[in-house]
């Protein structure tokens, strides 16, 4: 087998390619890169969208750019340049940036779609590995994604190219994301379902709350907050005073009073036994924060409040085994 055909080659092709690309990004290509942000941050500004584009393997490309743009903050979508031009360019508004993909920079689908973009106005920013191509000079951006070789051992099949093309649109979609300022929390809320959706999970989704949240006043005898802490199950109960958290009542705390005390503790009311200073979390935060805190405590339970301390519910560990937050 001829070091062309080892697979551990081809690799090593499209890693050149990236390195390639990354060093264009560093030099010659980085205030084309920086322009591009700012105009598809600018678009997202106006409530503008991004139209992403190409025909074959660089479509394909071009829908994984329009996914990862939508998922970190910049809205997208994929338009095919055959389906374009059969009514497809509805899909077009003023003030819409598009994002063209195309190795040679000649692909025919794409061309017959430059004059209505030139008279709609929309900004044109083009992936290409020819910077000199039809496609590069029409684009208010043309940026270079040129291989030194295609890892096809024809050198015909798209490949390092396309690899080129799809870092290049994940670097773009990052650098606009951080332009914007895009948070965990953001991220969160476009991705609510599966095993990354319940990493992201918040407080607020896996808490107890309202009937289900164990609740004393300070002056509840003893042998009520026993029965409160068994009803609700969790281990605990609040404890409060004006309707704010004044303390938590614990297993722990309970077995310390008898073990103190003996039956006379139970004589006691909450606010003399409670933990005055319990842990606690806004209902906001990660639940892999909530996670974090309780194994950094060797605690079982964190009480949810608000800024005025007001008791919003209690996130318990087993809350959080088996989403995976891990």
């Amino acid at each position: 087998m001829s070091d062309l055909h080892k697979p551990a080659q081809l690799v090593r092709i499209e890693a050149e390619a990236l390195l390639a690309l990354a060093a264009r990004l560093d030099g010659p290509m980085a205030s084309d890169f920086d322009r591009a942000v700012t105009q598809i941050f600018d678009c997202g500004q106006s409530r503008a969208r991004v139209v992403v584009t190409g025909m074959g393997k660089s479509g394909i490309i071009a829908q994984k750019v329009a996914a990862t743009l939508s998922s970190t903050g910049s809205p997208a979508l994929f338009m095919h340049p055959a389906e374009a031009v059969h009514g497809d360019l509805g899909m077009i508004t003023e003030g819409d940036v598009v994002i063209a993909l195309s190795a040679s920079g000649e692909t025919e689908e794409i061309l017959r779609l430059l004059a209505t973009l030139q008279r709609m106005g929309n900004t044109l920013i083009s992936f290409v590995c020819d910077t000199q191509s039809t496609l590069a000079t029409a684009s208010d951006v043309a940026l270079d994604c040129s291989v030194p070789a295609e890892a096809c051992g024809l050198g015909l099949a798209p490949t390092a190219s396309t690899t080129a093309m799809l870092a290049l649109g994940d670097a773009l979609a990052i650098a606009v994301s951080l332009r914007r300022g895009f948070r965990a929390e953001d991220f969160a809320a476009l991705h609510p379902g599966g095993k990354l959706g319940k990493r992201l999970a918040t407080v607020r989704q896996l808490m107890h709350s309202g009937d289900a949240i164990p609740r004393v006043d300070v002056a509840t005898p003893m042998t009520d907050v026993i029965y409160e802490m068994s009803r609700k199950k969790l281990g605990i109960t609040t404890v409060e005073q004006g309707g704010r958290l004044a303390g938590v009542v614990s297993d722990g705390d309970l077995r310390r009073l008898l073990e103190r005390d003996g039956p006379d503790g139970l004589r006691r009311a909450a606010g003399e036994v409670m933990n005055p200073a319990p842990k606690t979390i806004s209902a906001a935060e990660m639940a892999v924060r909530a996670l974090h805190t309780m194994e950094e405590k060797k605690i079982t339970s964190l009480i949810v409040i608000d800024s005025e301390k007001r008791i919003e519910g209690v996130i318990h560990l087993h809350d959080l085994w088996g989403t995976e937050l891990i």
